[in-house]
């Protein structure tokens, strides 16, 4: 049997890169799937190639009303929900001089309302029909160290630790249990100028003791545990997803 056979999953964020990789992990342990995300033409070839239990919703999570209305289609289409990973982010650079209101309230309005309204209301679902489940938010390592001309994104994934804690302590009278993951770099499209920049990669690789960068899948597992059983005493904390990064730059003394 498969850890979660009869679950009903809601991802956001899952038209490509991580959030593709937790629908698939959730479709492969037997549950029933639907999948958020603004990108309507990525998202239905995502959705295809998951096959009879998913289902597409396309919508812009910085509007609470289109995470209410993605709640409800996971509760018609499937009749609960009860595993939340709410995964659509965006990071987009700008220096601290450049930012403007557009910029700062795209990062807020998805990073961290989209994360917010879609627990709140998948939440009340679960609170109304006592189910005890899980919701897993995405922050990033750049919650703990921030990188230049990356404001906007650094203080949005900072927000959602906090986030990750408060839900846990408000929902965890009903048994409902949030944690949050921090990846690293992970090998999806929004790690391309990264990891596939030759003039960058090399740099980035010597801060990463494990000296490689993270797939999709590796992250995909982490939020499927958490969402499990075997997590089951777990609720209000981060597992960070990054191949050692935050400890430090290594630094080889016999080099020295």
């Amino acid at each position: 049997m498969a850890q979660h056979d009869g679950k009903v999953v809601m991802v956001t964020g899952a038209a490509q890169g991580i959030g593709e990789a937790i629908c698939k992990k959730f479709i492969s342990e037997g549950a029933r799937v639907v999948a958020v995300d603004i990108h309507e033409q990525n998202l239905q070839i995502a959705v295809d190639k998951l096959g009879i239990n998913a289902r597409a919703f396309v919508a812009d999570v910085s509007l609470e009303k289109n995470c209410a209305a993605a709640v409800a289609f996971c509760v018609e289409e499937f009749g609960k929900i009860d595993v939340l990973a709410a995964h659509a982010g965006i990071a987009e650079p700008r220096g601290f001089l450049e930012i403007d209101e557009a910029h700062w309230n795209k990062h807020m309005g998805i990073n961290v309302n989209g994360a917010l309204y879609c627990a709140l209301h998948a939440a009340r679902e679960m609170v109304k029909n006592k189910t005890r489940g899980a919701i897993i938010y995405t922050a990033s390592i750049n919650g703990f160290h921030v990188e230049q001309s990356m404001v906007a994104y650094n203080v949005s994934k900072g927000a959602l630790l906090n986030l990750v804690r408060s839900t846990a302590i408000d929902l965890g009278q009903y048994g409902i249990r949030v944690n949050g993951i921090a990846p690293g770099v992970i090998d999806t499209p929004i790690s391309t100028f990264v990891i596939h920049n030759e003039a960058i990669a090399p740099a980035y690789l010597k801060t990463i003791p494990l000296a490689r960068f993270g797939e999709a899948d590796e992250v995909a597992n982490v939020v499927s545990w958490l969402a499990s059983s075997e997590s089951s005493y777990v609720t209000g904390h981060t597992v960070v997803i990054d191949g050692g990064q935050t400890l430090g730059i290594a630094i080889d003394l016999e080099s020295v």
